[in-house]
């Protein structure tokens, strides 16, 4: 395996600017095993930020509708089970149960208009053949 991979999910594109979207992905482990991973991609102008999609509560995810990850404001990341509202640009928690506690943050790079995560190992949907 590649010491730094680099995984493009999307186009710069594909997410509005202000905007939050949920990708559910497969990352393989340092045994080799498959488990499913579940991240949050922010876009706000030309700056991409990634965290994991689980609120340090309780381990929820936290859209409570498909893509929905914003306060009412649209200024933070919010749980829909909780109400715990977290800066976009840090993860911390800034009000509600898990307060003081913060997001894991996702290592993202913005590569050929495409939005990347870095440094974990994915499942790849089709084996590329080598010839």
């Amino acid at each position: 395996m590649k010491p730094n991979p680099i995984y493009a999910i999307c186009s710069f594109n594909d997410i509005p600017s202000r905007q939050a979207v949920g990708f559910h992905l497969m990352v393989v482990d340092e045994h080799g095993n498959h488990r499913p991973w579940s991240i949050i991609v922010v876009r706000w102008g030309k700056k991409v930020l990634g965290y994991a999609n689980k609120c340090p509560h309780n381990g929820v995810n936290l859209d409570w509708e498909r893509n929905e990850f914003l306060d009412p404001y649209g200024i933070r990341l919010m749980c829909g089970k909780h109400g715990s509202t977290f800066e976009l640009g840090t993860g911390r928690c800034v009000e509600g149960p898990c307060q003081g506690g913060a997001l894991t943050p996702i290592a993202l790079a913005v590569l050929d208009d495409d939005i990347c995560v870095v440094g974990v190992h994915l499942v790849e949907e089709v084996a590329s053949a080598h010839t």
